[in-house]
């Protein structure tokens, strides 16, 4: 550690969890750099995958168990790799100012359990299964889903140039709704443009929550995030942003006709995000991260009103 971390930084990585106790130890630092340790990412980046997927099933399709159980695991597994590599990338590019503060100081590549070399090699490798993957899709799916990567280079210098390295993230993280509705449909639709701009929104939401666990590391290192925009003005626009999210959900479940029984299950995610919003503790990185991870509940939540919106009511 040097100088300039505060103290009241610690590590993001876990000791004595699962990969310690099953993994050979060789293993164990690829597995921390791709994150396989804290799921949490990998679960914000297949929900809008599994968005896209539910919702057009639900308004064009209507339901097949057995293909959206197909596509519901081969996203899973692309979801889990491609959010590795995207962990792997940043690592890369993020290795200095790792090393500077306390929380991300003990990751593999800035502690020197692994050299970028390794990493690199590491990262093809994440990168060919993604490509395996996906060559189960349409041709438009691919093209589409292949598009994101330059979102997913791009993204790790955001927070080197604008406070707005959240909007970046929700531009790149829920680029799956496309991907989703495109496996489906072959094309891209007004639905999954409303659904995608929701998804935006929910991670302007939930990531700038996230950004406040480091605003004292990231200011004292040069490192933008809306957290340092918002300051102490951070709450109302978590409102904003999670209303936004709520009401583009909205919009997005009308032009599909899903039916009513939707609305139930949306109006429960709405309360989970508007709870976060009143009483995450800003000042508090355990609450801030606690109130992060949420968000998967949230997701699934509307994913569970998309299901509810596509099933026949006669």
């Amino acid at each position: 550690m040097t100088d300039d971390i505060p103290s009241h930084s610690t590590s993001d990585i876990a000791s004595d969890d699962w990969i310690d106790r099953i993994v050979p130890a060789p293993a164990r630092p690829y597995l921390r750099l791709a994150r396989m340790d804290r799921p949490i990412g990998t679960w914000l980046l297949l929900i809008p995958c599994w968005w896209g997927t539910a919702l057009a099933t639900a308004a064009i399709l209507g339901p097949d168990p057995r293909q959206s159980l197909i596509y519901a695991l081969l996203f899973a597994v692309g979801s889990l790799v491609m959010r590795g590599a995207g962990c792997t990338w940043n690592d890369i590019l993020d290795r200095d100012f790792d090393a500077r503060v306390a929380r991300t100081a003990t990751r593999p590549i800035p502690s020197g359990a692994i050299s970028v070399k390794q990493a690199v090699v590491f990262l093809a490798a994440q990168l060919l299964v993604g490509l395996a993957v996906l060559l189960y899709f349409n041709a438009f799916t691919i093209v589409i889903a292949i598009s994101s990567l330059l979102l997913v280079a791009l993204y790790p210098l955001m927070k080197r140039i604008t406070y707005w390295p959240q909007a970046f993230l929700g531009v790149t993280f829920n680029w799956g709704a496309l991907v989703g509705w495109a496996a489906v449909t072959g094309s891209l639709d007004v639905p999954v443009l409303l659904l995608y701009s929701a998804g935006i929104a929910w991670t302007l939401g939930y990531d700038t929550i996230y950004a406040h666990q480091d605003k004292e590391d990231d200011a004292l290192i040069g490192v933008k995030s809306t957290a340092l925009k918002f300051g102490a003005n951070t709450r109302p626009w978590l409102w904003f942003f999670y209303a936004l999210a709520v009401i583009l959900l909205v919009a997005a479940f009308w032009t599909a006709d899903l039916k009513w029984t939707a609305y139930p299950f949306l109006a429960y995610a709405a309360f989970q995000l508007a709870r976060q919003a009143a009483t995450v503790d800003l000042d508090d990185p355990a609450d801030c991260l606690a109130k992060f991870k949420s968000n998967r509940y949230a997701g699934l939540l509307v994913l569970a009103a998309m299901l509810a919106g596509g099933v026949p009511l006669t």
